[in-house]
């Protein structure tokens, strides 16, 4: 008799389906898993014959043989452990094959049978509820599988509660959906910044329509307190979004709890982060730093230090909005449609122009820290703008009437008409914001007035600026004039939205 069990593996995002078929047969006593498991995979063998001998099961003194089909997919992870020990459980006939049939099953099984969390639960119960079949998964990720609505899901504890429910002596409660907790800390308030009111007007210009911005200014200007205070400013994520970017946190198993977010993400890697770090990869694939920041902010601090290749691997993803890593072993694709938020120093040692502590090898020492920023990646950042020491005259004045609720009222209001401006558009090449904007959609929604087209061009000619960077001033125009609540780009919007274009530093 040959066990099948449903399970499933990842290849990024995506679900694939996993047999797992497993066989007691005659012979020499052995447990073999085959199917090319990597180590977390092959060691299921001595969790489950544990976890089987905590329940005062002991496995029959025969051969036993578990496959994984296909054969040609690596299998990875410790959540072929649960799916493992049902198979085995079916072959020893404690538990029927037709009640285990319509199910897909992983977990983590722990040397007393209980069954530990295991990354990935919400992508697998979406594929299998597309299938029809329900969910098998710990308790604590009970509250992610709940909200792919299939036709039921356990959560048990341990492997003796399963048993029971399947022998009819223990219901198992389908689990609640579960949604992360608000944050109960006091949030970052533009209040905080004094001064700096074009750095302002720029965070609130990148907000409201998700594009890209660059800081560039002496230590201790406020940069990073800008930077945190983004986050703040944008719009809760759709329904659709919040689903999204909780598959991505489940398959690199940062979703606390189980929990659906319901923040849009705020990545600050270190700028020593290595490539994998930022892009995804590595021996086992994962999510970088770029695709958990999807559908929200990737700051960069001290942009010039981070290493070159990691810099410039960001490039595509920048223009795709999405990761994709390939290796020998693996060739995976991530979603990361992010907005990246960077900050530097004008040089090296921060004071190019302050007069008092003046740079000693200034100019050179600007051109060339700067210069480590090429000129592709400069040239794919919407808003450049320059950060100014603070007064100590500022520091003394009262806070600023306005924060960040009056701010994130009117980039609501502004996200709420490019929601209704993209509607009709089809689904598949429906922007989300005005930093997607592109081809023909850009030509209809962006297009300026007559008086605004021809300081684009004259502009364009006089900073050199590339066709990627005349349709990013396009599109800060066209946020420029949702703020404003005009309905068509004119020559002022165009104006301010070439004042936040900078000419590639070192050139």
């Amino acid at each position: 008799m040959v066990a099948r069990v449903n399970t499933v593996a990842f290849q990024g995002i995506d679900v694939l389906d996993v047999d797992v078929q497993v066989q007691i047969s005659g012979g020499l006593p052995a447990f073999a898993v085959v199917g090319l498991p990597d180590k977390a995979v092959a060691e299921s063998r001595e969790r489950v014959r544990a976890a089987l001998s905590a329940l005062g099961l002991a496995l029959p003194p025969r051969r036993i043989t578990v496959n994984l089909a296909p054969a040609d997919l690596v299998k990875e992870g410790s959540h072929f452990d649960l799916p493992i020990a049902i198979g085995m459980l079916v072959a020893m006939e404690v538990l029927p094959a037709d009640a285990i049939a319509g199910f897909a099953a992983l977990g983590e099984l722990a040397l007393d049978g209980s069954l530990m969390p295991v990354a990935g639960v919400l992508p697998a119960a979406l594929g299998a509820a597309a299938k029809g079949r329900g969910i098998i998964c710990p308790a604590a990720t009970g509250g992610e599988a709940a909200w792919a609505n299939g036709p039921e899901v356990l959560a048990p504890a341990s492997l003796l509660q399963l048993i029971n429910h399947f022998k009819g002596t223990q219901v198992l409660s389908p689990p609640e959906p579960k949604l992360a907790e608000d944050d109960k800390a006091t949030p970052l308030d533009l209040r905080d910044i004094k001064g700096q009111e074009t750095a302002k007007r720029a965070l609130e210009v990148a907000a409201a329509g998700s594009h890209n911005l660059l800081m560039i200014g002496p230590p201790g200007a406020g940069k990073s307190m800008l930077a945190q205070r983004l986050p703040g400013l944008l719009p809760p994520m759709a329904p659709d979004e919040a689903l999204e970017v909780s598959m991505i946190h489940s398959v690199a198993g940062t979703l606390a709890g189980g929990r659906l977010m319901r923040r849009r993400p705020f990545r600050d890697p270190h700028h020593s982060a290595s490539l994998p770090a930022l892009v995804g990869g590595g021996q086992r694939a994962k999510p970088g730093e770029i695709s958990l920041a999807h559908m929200g902010v990737l700051f960069l601090d001290e942009l010039p230090e981070c290493q070159r290749p990691t810099l410039e691997a960001l490039r595509q993803p920048l223009e795709s909005g999405r990761a994709v890593v390939a290796r020998a072993n693996a060739h995976v694709t991530y979603p990361s449609r992010f907005q990246l938020v960077a900050a530097m120093n004008p040089c090296r040692c921060g004071y190019l122009d302050d007069p008092a502590q003046g740079c000693g090898r200034a100019p050179k020492c600007a051109q060339e820290y700067q210069a480590k920023i090429s000129g592709p990646l400069f040239d794919r950042i919407d808003l450049h703008v320059d950060v100014p020491a603070v007064r100590p005259a500022d520091l003394s004045l009262p806070p600023p009437a306005e924060g960040s609720a009056e701010v994130a009222a009117r980039v609501a209001a502004a996200r709420e008409v490019q929601t209704r401006r993209f509607a009709a558009m089809p689904p598949g090449r429906r922007p989300r914001s005005n930093a997607e904007l592109d081809g023909e959609a850009l030509e209809a929604h962006a297009a300026p007035d007559t008086a605004g087209r021809a300081l684009l061009t004259d502009a364009a000619e006089r900073l050199k600026l590339s066709a990627r960077g005349y349709h990013r001033v396009l599109r800060v125009a066209r946020t420029l004039a949702d703020l404003a609540g005009a309905e068509r780009v004119q020559r002022l919007h165009v104006a301010e939205a070439l004042s936040y274009r900078r000419i590639a530093p070192g050139r």
